[in-house]
């Protein structure tokens, strides 16, 4: 699986998904002209005209260029507007989607088992797949089974699973899910489902103008008595506009997102290596009554990123996801056509608002009997299983995860606490001069955060004295107790961390690529980030920054520099690049070459990483330079380098 030449397909789908929004828009503006020339027509003197033709020729006559341009600017401007607001707020960072579904930050310090497991979970595909640990959200409130990933890049992205899924799947069935949704950040399905639901907002949202209207004068009618027709029958008009939008919406939803599923499924495979950890999860959810829906009141309208469908697939015209016994075929060939049955989980969901309650219930049962029906219609047999196991036990969490990476166990529990992790990163960047290191720890003493400092002198010696290939897992632990810190805390941090890299009063290439990871990592968390744009389409463009960075490599890897160097170029097919001596490599042009090669068009960017990995790569095996190297310049250009990319190139 090329995860970024399906990159590239998601970026042509956003042009795809662009022509079809303009032609949804174009038909709606016409619509619009046609119902408020209608609006004139009915509501003039009929006594002027004595015959149906002359009638007819009225409508015709409220058909005007000057009109026309008013209302097709007026709704392109409302529809610009809104798209835009909606694209801000969603580009804000997978946290807002998560939150605004009802979903709650699960913190690494929980004591939860199911909650500490979906976090082991999503910890060991992440640092499977070389990019930083999401934060986790759980939506409490939703016993059906699903998930979805949500974010911009790979440095905002969150993973959310509903409590259905974290309490009725074994371990194996969620990783299945969890990496289907990893796969999602990987093919740069993100984006794209943000652009798609901000897109779809803008179509939609004539109709919330009708239904307000008409709102508005039913209130009026009961307050005051009063009556006004035209009022109901414009907003009508424009319910009815919503709804033909609503329809293109759900054409343009499905045209766009069936085919990501399955890729999402088959990269699963990929990623946990077992067809039957994805399979046995969509076997669960085919025998689970609630199935995978969900009831948060924004969902309808983030439908296309979930895992699952989150509304009966009779309820829609045009349905986002494949049927759930298609997916199934797909990665269990010789599927039997039973389901996995598991007892329901009665979650506390909270109580409906007032009135609605009557409403609700009924739902509930016409949903559940709904799913039942679609069971028996694609898969009538249910196997009987025993429910989700929790092993192991959440203490031992930690442990396996320490055997895991080859770490000490307690620098594991030290990464699921906000001081703990601090500590250990200052450790990391603690200089082995004396001189250095008593200046950089008097900057961490000046902080004044309660047993900080003491905890950092505790660490630092067996920090100092691990092997380099283990410090980057080591600082990828890190950051999901780094991302629960308040803003305040994170610029004090940050700041700080810039401090102690210069207490030498220059910046060594191991403290550059620390930096880069955590800023990259952290800084979509708390603050608005420039997301790079795509400026080069050939390499040609950007032979002075790739001359910059594989002689960077070069120099600082373990092989023979010039012959690493070499090969890097040819790979690449730029055999006349010839390698930059060691006193032109400094971290600044370093620093100043991966930004301009961040701006690279997305297939472009892994053939330079797969140049890396290949050159420093020739004698056999990665050092642990070369490998933070490649993790720091891949973290800037946005670009994660999935594990069976580095297997491929090193065989």
């Amino acid at each position: 699986m090329n995860f970024f030449e399906h990159q590239d397909i998601a970026r042509r789908n956003t042009r795809w998904l662009t022509l079809l929004f303009l032609l949804a828009l174009l038909v709606l503006v016409l619509l619009a002209n046609v119902l408020v020339a209608s609006f004139l027509w009915m509501a003039q003197d009929y006594t002027v005209y004595s015959g149906s033709e002359h009638g007819l020729r009225g409508f015709w006559d409220h058909f005007r260029w000057d009109r026309f341009g008013t209302i097709s600017l007026a709704i392109l401007t409302a529809v610009g507007l809104v798209v835009t607001v909606k694209w801000i707020q969603l580009s804000s960072g997978g946290k807002v989607v998560a939150e605004s579904m009802g979903g709650t930050r699960v913190l690494p310090q929980t004591d939860d088992p199911a909650e500490r497991r979906v976090l082991n979970v999503v910890q060991e595909l992440a640092l499977a797949a070389n990019m930083p640990v999401p934060p986790v959200y759980v939506l409490n409130s939703e016993r059906g089974i699903n998930a979805f990933a949500a974010g911009i890049t790979t440095a905002d992205a969150v993973v959310a699973v509903t409590r259905g899924a974290i309490v009725q799947f074994k371990r194996h069935e969620l990783q299945g899910v969890i990496a289907h949704e990893f796969s999602h950040i990987l093919n740069g399905d993100m984006r794209l489902n943000i652009r798609l639901a901000a897109m779809l907002k803008g179509i939609t949202f004539i109709g919330d103008v009708g239904h307000f209207l008409t709102r508005m004068r039913s209130r009026r009618i009961g307050e005051r008595g009063g009556d006004n027709a035209a009022l109901p029958l414009l907003g009508i008009g424009l319910m009815l506009l919503g709804g033909l939008g609503g329809i293109a919406a759900g054409f343009i939803k499905a045209a766009i997102s069936r085919q990501k599923e399955y890729l999402a499924d088959a990269s699963a495979v990929q990623f946990t290596r077992n067809p039957d950890d994805i399979g046995d999860a969509l076997k669960v959810i085919g025998g689970y009554v609630p199935g995978t829906l969900v009831h948060a009141g924004r969902a309808i309208d983030m439908s296309h990123i979930f895992f699952g469908q989150i509304q009966h697939r009779l309820w829609q015209i045009f349905a986002t996801h494949p049927p759930l016994n298609a997916r199934i075929i797909r990665v269990d060939p010789q599927w039997n056509g039973q389901y996995i049955s598991r007892k329901i989980d009665h979650v506390e969901i909270e109580t409906p608002a007032k009135g609605m309650g009557r409403d609700a219930i009924v739902a509930a049962a016409i949903l559940a009997s709904a799913v039942l029906s679609e069971a028996e219609q694609t898969g009538p047999s249910i196997a009987e299983e025993e429910d989700a196991d929790f092993a192991p036990s959440p203490i031992d969490f930690d442990a396996v995860a320490a055997e895991a990476h080859a770490l000490p166990l307690a620098f594991v529990q030290h990464s699921h606490q906000p001081m703990g992790a601090q500590a250990l990163v200052y450790a990391l960047l603690l200089s082995q001069i004396d001189e250095v290191s008593l200046r950089q720890m008097i900057l961490i003493e000046a902080l004044k955060t309660l047993s900080l400092s003491t905890l950092v002198y505790t660490l630092a010696p067996a920090v100092q004295r691990l092997a380099s290939p283990l410090r980057l897992p080591l600082l990828e632990m890190c950051m999901p107790a780094l991302k629960s810190i308040s803003l305040p805390q994170y610029r004090e941090f940050k700041n700080t961390l810039l401090q102690i890299i210069r207490a030498d009063e220059k910046t060594e290439l191991y403290e550059w690529c620390m930096f880069q990871l955590i800023r990259h990592y952290l800084d979509p968390e708390f603050i608005q980030v420039r997301i790079s744009r795509p400026r080069y389409r050939k390499l040609a463009k950007v032979t002075y920054h790739l001359r910059t960075v594989l002689s960077v490599l070069a120099h600082e890897g373990s092989g023979e520099p010039k012959t690493v160097f070499r090969l890097a170029a040819d790979h690449l097919g730029l055999s006349d690049l010839q390698i930059l001596p060691h006193s032109q490599c400094s971290v600044a042009q370093l620093s100043r070459s991966v930004t301009e090669l961040a701006d690279c068009y997305p297939l472009l960017k892994p053939r330079v990483l797969k140049a890396m990995v290949f050159a420093a790569g020739s004698d056999g095996q990665l050092s642990g330079m070369e490998q933070e190297i490649i993790a720091s310049i891949a973290a800037v250009m946005d670009c994660p380098v999935p594990p069976p990319m580095l297997v491929n190139e090193l065989q």
